[in-house]
């Protein structure tokens, strides 16, 4: 499993930084944003490096992408949202990707939204 030493998120997948996980298991981790648009809102991070949804092909990813969206809506209410929740993926600069890091978004909770 690839890892880039100074990635702040793979830090936080070495147990070198804390994190309020909310889910982990071999292939993922997710955790409480730190910054937080929204009553709840948390990421979901391959534990693999990869850089952003560019890097990711259908052949090697498929898998590990449907498996982090399907996630979401379980993860989600068990964090007490019931109403609906948003996801997104910030990819590159232009997407306003600010941690070269594919990660997801799951945000959700009762408006009104810092964010969103």
């Amino acid at each position: 499993m690839s890892h880039d030493p100074d990635c702040i998120f793979c830090k936080i997948v070495a147990g070198k930084i804390p994190s309020r996980k909310v889910y982990e298991d071999d292939e993922l981790l997710g955790f409480h944003d730190i910054a937080p648009w929204a009553p709840v809102h948390f990421l979901l991070i391959p534990k693999q490096h990869i850089a952003s949804l560019y890097d990711t092909t259908p052949e090697q990813h498929a898998g590990l992408l449907g498996k982090m969206l399907s996630l979401a809506p379980k993860l989600a209410l068990e964090q007490g949202v019931v109403n609906g929740f948003r996801t997104f993926v910030n990819t590159g600069e232009d997407g306003r990707q600010e941690v070269p890091h594919l990660h997801l978004h799951v945000i959700g909770g009762p408006r009104p939204w810092a964010k969103g």
